[in-house]
């Protein structure tokens, strides 16, 4: 297949069809910061639009260590060999230098990787808050036209990108460890306000300390306002080593959508994350305008130097700016 460009209705048909070699590239071509592919890329998404919203979209974040790529790969074997197709976005923050990627999930992931019902794919954070603003979100859409049925996000645990992933699924899956120190430490409230679903992993190294955890976890879950009037968030024991609780979370995911369609809030939900996204995409698409300004432009230079040095305050560089845009 020749790597030039496809033409829009080329990769519509690829990615409706299902080949892997086309959803990739269009991915690629989603992700590329060329003007000429971008304007491609959106009439690629506007033309698949109508094929996607059928999938199972869960996020899944964890502390380091956790084991999230080996509890994904252990939870998407589960999946496909059940029949079902399996997607997985990993989002890499990558380096704001070179571009280049830090996670290697494929390597993380070998035989999910090589299973012709999956898909993984890292998706570049290129620097976004997040991690997700600029191509995670148009990467799952593809992946759901190309007929996925489950797609599985994977955080790097950093914070805001758990906020910013929470706005583009269905479920928000937390992993956390037991006899890692204070539990409860180790996990912020912000994180506490989002989790739909929270798994403690690797519970086969210690039993009895899962066991605990969970108890100290679901303590401190009947203490936060629930996200969702009906459903209370359930606290996990699984272990991907052997595939004890794998089910378990799983049925936990599907029982949540199926708690939320029940309440009429699932529609609803995924309505006010396209607003939000639309409002994302205009505040990039404003600063990238602000950026490309001449006056801006030919300003910025020595503002950031005089910043750096200290004889300007941000406030007041960042004003000068805003009245040069």
């Amino acid at each position: 297949m020749s790597k030039q460009r496809l033409a829009v209705d080329e990769y519509v048909a690829g990615v409706r069809a299902g080949d892997r070699a086309v959803l990739g590239r269009a991915i690629t071509l989603v992700e590329s910061l060329r003007a000429d592919d971008q304007a491609r890329a959106q009439a690629v998404v506007a033309a698949l639009l109508p094929f996607t919203g059928g999938a199972q979209r869960v996020g899944i974040t964890g502390v380091p260590g956790v084991g999230k790529s080996t509890l994904i790969e252990a939870l998407g074997g589960y999946l496909t060999a059940q029949g079902r197709r399996v997607a997985v976005l990993a989002v890499d923050p990558s380096s704001l230098v070179s571009g280049g990627s830090i996670l290697g999930d494929k390597t993380r992931m070998p035989s999910l990787a090589r299973d012709p019902r999956a898909f993984v794919r890292p998706t570049p954070s290129l620097g976004a808050l997040g991690g997700v603003a600029r191509h995670t979100r148009e990467t799952l859409l593809l992946c759901e036209a190309a007929g996925y049925e489950v797609v599985l996000v994977e955080t790097v645990g950093v914070g805001q990108s758990e906020v910013m992933v929470a706005q583009l699924v269905d479920c928000f899956v937390v992993l956390m460890l037991a006899g890692a120190g204070d539990e409860l430490q180790g996990i912020k409230r912000g994180i506490l306000e989002l989790v739909d679903v929270l798994a403690i992993t690797k519970a086969d190294a210690d039993p009895a300390a899962a066991a605990r955890a969970r108890g100290e976890y679901a303590a401190a879950l009947h203490l936060m306002r629930a996200r969702h009037p009906g459903w209370t968030v359930p606290v996990l024991t699984c272990s991907a080593l052997t595939q004890d609780g794998v089910a378990g979370l799983w049925a936990a995911i599907v029982e949540h959508r199926a708690a939320l369609e029940r309440d009429g809030v699932f529609a609803e939900g995924r309505a006010r994350q396209q607003v939000y996204w639309m409002w994302r995409a205009i505040e990039a698409g404003l600063l990238e305008r602000f950026v490309g300004e001449p006056a801006v432009a030919s300003r910025r230079a020595a503002l950031e130097e005089a910043v750096r040095r200290g004889v300007v305050s941000p406030d007041h560089a960042a004003a000068e700016l805003l009245g040069l845009g």
